[in-house]
């Protein structure tokens, strides 16, 4: 019988400590041994903060590495195994009885060649068995070489095929994707950097849960629900697996598979959300005015139970952002009530000349009651924790005026026009006729780009990052993209891109991160256009025209239809891309609502109504000491986090072999999603509450743990349902637990655990 590939290794690695154990006899025991010199770099990418456009990103060595065989595996280059130092030049020579594994033990006293600066925390490189000998002796320790070998263990596959994987998914030619990368340049160089900046802050972290000693898997991760549960004060009809905690201390094999599937939430390289508007579960799910994203939702997975945190939008696309909605009520400009310390600080200013703003670089209309802070200042959020940690968003917004200011809503502009869109016959829930007026000639309303619809707006530090402007892009598709190259509303800039999604798909300089966010006529919103008839006259096309002039059709169907054709629209753009039909590249597909339309019954999971107290604010944790605080920096808190009930949630992925037709009906939420993203591009460290932020740190065992400072669950508490959790699949609920949900689902509520424990997000059956 053969044996395995680990085997094998497993016994190398003891032939070889043998030796160096041998090795350190009297020179009359010590046996002569063959041996063999390994040499070669360890090399890394230098990240430094602040770039206008995409993370600045060097190549560099690793100082004062050391550099050993770790015969007893256990991620620690000890003294037992000899291990030698990296140089001035991130070199290393080191003597071994036979080609052996070696990994790059980096500790906080290593420095970067290229900036001088001290390694932050310690990190642990790997090369293979098989690369040393593909190599032959002159090896390239680097986050690629261990993402090669890390991928061989979680596969159970081979060097050749992971080191293709590799290759592929950065599109680089086998041959430079373990070179040096200091040797290595243009393009190639570019993609091998961004990937071992990504890659390293996964293997740092793995080294962090080594030395922590966390155990093994994240709590949130264990299938049956959070095992720190057991017995807990506080949580209703605990929900931990019976028993006491199995898990046991990590070691540095699973620490470095963990580090890429934090609470269960595996590693994507891409990720685009589509952000429609306003639709309830039930105006979408079997809608004969919707069949194309039902099509797509059969086709993929979907939450069944997903909530939002408020309406109107606002509060919603600022919970998408950061995972809290502050107290905000309304649809007010970001601007508004901004005073004293959450005073407005941007630069530069929008510019006055700009239609609109002549009387002031802020005006607004402020519509809210009372006084509640829409500038969110110095609260974290998933924009500046993306460029934080070296990776790239972007927020794609359709129909745009030419030049104007992301910072404002667009105005309208009567030189562009378009024709009343016309749809065909059998386009609308099997029309006999066509629908439409060809003969309506529409401007351009103002509107159809809303501030409010920006997840990232409204919060301060996002506006005032220096990758803002750059992140902020175009989106085609729309009605009037044709006409825009007549826009008169602004200046309009030189080589002006009306689709820079489509130029990013083509060229693959996508975030990591995406908003994808259609115009007020395409994301199922809608407003009213005033259009010119060709024999003359006017007429009023609601919901951006098409109303039915000549079939019994309602404007409300008329704009879920437009949406639907837009999405399928969008979605086969993508999935036309390189990018996507990179099979090696992980990328996934969100379509969402903002909200859904229930007024009544339990519209607000996973982060609860705080209008159930008056006294109520959020909580905040010091990371360093945990301490928990009551956050009184938010006028009016306890506005917010009202909820506004259900609407579909769907997951596409390119993952061939990942689950399909999935349905998860555990209730989640926009602060559940922030907690994914957060997991999904590391982000976050589930063992340091402090760590996600804001509401996303309100899992169930924080609250049980918090209960005192939480006033508005006195008597009322539901641990398990405002509990805001990874969307995993992993919680159970207890046989007898009655889920809650709105009005805006009509099948029954859930009783016990979900019937497919299937997670959403897994990239293999």
């Amino acid at each position: 019988m053969r044996p395995s590939k680990s085997t094998a290794l497993n016994a190398s690695l003891t032939l070889i400590a043998a030796a160096i154990l041998a090795a350190c006899g009297s020179d009359s025991d010590r046996p002569s041994t063959p041996s063999v010199t390994l040499s070669g770099v360890v090399t890394a990418a230098s990240f430094t903060p602040g770039s206008a456009t995409d993370p600045t990103l060097a190549p560099t060595y690793y100082v004062g590495a050391k550099v050993c065989v770790d015969a007893d595996g256990n991620g620690v280059c000890d003294a037992s195994e000899h291990p030698v130092v990296t140089d001035a030049q991130g070199r290393f020579s080191l003597t071994v009885p036979a080609n052996a594994a070696l990994i790059a033990d980096i500790g906080t006293d290593a420095t970067l060649s290229a900036t001088g600066a001290k390694v932050a925390s310690r990190d642990v490189l790997r090369a293979s068995l098989d690369q040393v000998l593909d190599q032959g002796g002159q090896v390239v320790i680097s986050p690629l070489s261990s993402e090669v070998q890390r991928l061989v263990e979680a596969n159970g596959s081979s060097y050749a095929i992971e080191k293709q994987t590799v290759a592929t998914r950065i599109g680089v030619s086998l041959d430079k994707v373990l070179a040096d990368v200091n040797t290595v340049s243009g393009a190639d160089q570019a993609a091998m950097l961004a990937e071992s900046k990504a890659l390293d802050n996964r293997f740092t972290y793995a080294i962090t849960k080594l030395d922590r000693g966390d155990l093994y898997p994240d709590a949130l991760a264990v299938p049956g629900g959070d095992p720190r549960l057991a017995g807990a004060a506080n949580v209703t009809a605990s929900t931990a697996p019976a028993g006491t905690d199995t898990r046991a201390r990590i070691t540095f094999a699973q620490a470095q598979q963990a580090a890429f599937n934090l609470e269960g939430i595996p590693r994507y390289d891409h990720l685009f959300i589509v952000m429609l508007e306003n639709k309830a579960t039930l105006s979408i799910k079997g809608s004969p005015w919707a069949p194309k994203i039902n099509a797509l939702l059969a086709s993929g997975n979907q939450l069944t139970s997903y909530y939002a945190t408020g309406n109107p939008s606002e509060p919603n696309y600022t919970a998408l952002g950061g995972a809290d909605d502050f107290g905000i009520t309304d649809d007010s400009q970001w601007n508004c009530d901004a005073t004293g310390a959450n005073a407005v600080q941007d630069l530069p200013l929008p510019d006055k000349t700009q239609p609109g703003l002549a009387s002031s670089p802020f005006n607004a209309t402020c519509t809210q009651a009372a006084a509640v802070n829409h500038n969110i200042v110095g609260k974290p959020n998933l924009f500046n924790a993306i460029t934080a940690a070296g990776m790239t968003w972007r927020t794609y917004s359709e129909s745009m005026n030419p030049g104007q200011d992301f910072r404002t809503d667009s105005v309208a502009d009567a030189a562009v026009t378009a024709a009343d869109n016309v749809y065909a016959p059998g386009t609308l829930n099997g029309n006999t006729v066509a629908v439409g007026n060809a003969g309506l000639t529409l401007p351009m309303p103002a509107g159809l780009y809303k501030t409010k619809h920006h997840p990232g707006m409204a919060y301060q530090n996002v506006r005032s990052a220096p990758e803002f402007r750059y992140s902020n892009r175009t989106m085609g598709g729309g009605q009037w993209d044709a006409n825009l190259k007549n826009s008169s509303a602004y200046a309009m800039p030189a080589n002006y891109d009306i689709d820079q999604l489509g130029t990013d798909l083509a060229s693959g300089k996508v975030g990591t991160l995406n908003f994808l966010v259609p115009d007020q006529c395409d994301d199922m919103h809608g407003i009213s256009v005033i259009g010119k008839l060709a024999g003359g006259g006017t007429a009023t096309a609601s919901d951006c025209g098409s109303v039915a002039n000549n079939v019994a059709q309602s404007s409300a169907a008329n704009i879920i239809t437009r949406g639907d054709n837009y999405v399928d629209a969008l979605v086969k753009k993508i999935q036309a891309s390189p990018l996507w039909k990179n099979p090696a590249k992980r990328v996934a597909i969100v379509l969402m609502f903002d909200e859904g339309s229930a007024t009544s019954g339990f519209n607000s999971c996973c982060g609860w109504n705080v209008s159930n107290s008056a006294v109520s604010k959020p909580l905040i944790v010091d990371p360093k000491t945990g301490v928990v605080t009551v956050d009184a920096s938010i006028n009016n808190y306890t506005k917010g986090n009202r909820g506004h009930g259900q609407s579909i949630f769907g997951i596409l992925t390119n993952q061939a072999d990942a689950p399909k037709g999935v349905s998860d009906g555990d209730a989640y939420s926009h602060f559940s999603f922030v907690r994914t993203l957060q997991d999904m591009f590391q982000l976050a460290d589930p063992a340091v509450d402090a760590s996600y932020m804001n509401r996303s740190k309100y899992t169930e065992k924080f609250i049980a743990a918090n209960i005192l400072n939480l006033p508005e669950y006195a008597g009322s508490a539901d641990t398990h349902f405002d509990a805001v959790r990874a969307i995993n699949h992993a919680w159970q609920a207890p046989a007898s637990y009655t889920q809650k949900q709105s009005a805006d689902v009509n099948t029954p509520a859930q009783i016990g655990p979900d019937a497919v424990q299937t997670n959403v997000w897994a990239l293999k059956k």
